[in-house]
């Protein structure tokens, strides 16, 4: 992730009130020999080494945190958004979980509100998200950040493992504000593109919903209430993700069991859409967000190797766009989906083109 950069005066004088660690801990070693035969000559296997950084105070503080969602779009962070987003943890100490890259979150964050402590945990393979110790320091966390990436890793490495449980947990139980930009944004939702056999286009969907690289999952990974029925996208002008969008949201409704009702947010580059726990949200930074769901039925043709068409009367689609600001634009209602301050219009499909 790029961030802009403070001034090197700043840069100074901050640094002197943080330590900065990177932290390698190797888990104990798991030996693969049976209770009854301690000694049959299996060998145990080896130790997962665990790199984490941290930035604050290692000691873990409780704070009286607050819930919600940040739903960022890639490429530049808004600091506006990175901001809400800190200060809900109320002091306390931020995770930041990723599978590839390094610390570059770290004095980002600990520089822009106090908080106890930013912590990057790298969590490469199911082995490490298997780990009590990492499995702890997210759920210790007041406020937990999914770096960008390869989202397909994170639904490798992580689903199904205590990783997923922690973040469910912090999300539905502790009650901690949970962010993601990027490939974290595309695996926060109910439903998921996973992007295992490489990235679809929008052309490559219209034409066939079910090519190869369209590559769907859903109510099986992290469970956020307010992402119920719902399939994120990011990059989403800048990299004309719209069409392919459609298409998951008619794939889902045919083979998912969304079946009634199917939604979509999909978030610019340099944008992010900030829901507090009562699910309200505003969208902050420079470009726009957009809110789908289907009309009604879903779509006349999808089937393999055919172009989609989902036309339902020129409104298949409902959609609504709301700019980003400084300050926080517009409102969007997560548990009832209404809007202001934003444009209606709809999306439709005829022989896999999009209008």
């Amino acid at each position: 992730m790029k961030h802009k950069m403070f001034t090197l005066a700043v840069v100074a004088a901050l640094f002197a009130a943080c330590s900065k660690q990177k932290l390698i801990t190797t888990a104990p070693a798991t030996n693969q020999a049976s209770a009854k035969n301690p000694n049959d000559g299996i060998a145990a296997k080896p130790a997962p080494s665990i790199v984490t950084y941290l930035t604050g105070d290692g000691a873990d503080v409780t704070t009286p945190a607050v819930g919600g969602l940040l739903l960022m779009g890639g490429s530049t962070d808004v600091d506006a958004a990175i901001h809400w987003f800190l200060q809900r943890a109320a002091g306390g100490d931020v995770v930041v979980i990723r599978s590839s890259g390094a610390d570059g979150y770290n004095t980002y964050m600990y520089n822009m509100v106090s908080v106890n402590s930013v912590e990057t945990i790298m969590i490469d393979s199911r082995e490490k998200a298997m780990l009590t110790t990492v499995r702890d320091k997210i759920r210790n966390a007041e406020a937990l950040f999914i770096a960008g990436g390869d989202q397909w890793n994170y639904v490798n490495y992580w689903k199904n493992t205590p990783v997923e449980d922690a973040i469910n947990y912090l999300i539905n139980t502790k009650g901690v504000t949970v962010g993601g930009t990027s490939a974290g944004l595309a695996v926060l939702s109910s439903a998921y593109y996973s992007g295992e056999k490489g990235s679809v286009t929008s052309t490559q969907a219209l034409s066939n919903p079910y090519h190869r690289y369209v590559t769907l999952g859903a109510n099986d990974f992290i469970a956020s209430p307010f992402l119920t029925n719902t399939i994120t996208d990011s990059h989403y002008s800048q990299r004309d993700r719209q069409g392919r969008h459609v298409t998951f949201m008619a794939r889902l409704m045919k083979d998912f069991g969304y079946s009634t009702t199917v939604k979509g947010i999909g978030v610019d580059e340099q944008t992010a859409v900030c829901i507090d726990a009562s699910g309200i949200g505003k969208v902050y930074g420079s470009n726009n967000a957009y809110f789908l769901k289907n009309t009604g039925a879903g779509a006349e043709t999808c089937i393999s190797g055919t172009p989609l068409t989902w036309n339902r009367n020129a409104q298949a689609v409902s959609a609504y766009r709301i700019a980003g600001s400084a300050t926080g634009n517009g409102s969007f209602n997560a548990t009832n989906w209404t809007f202001s301050g934003g444009t209606s219009y709809y999306y439709y499909v005829n022989n896999g083109v999009l209008f």
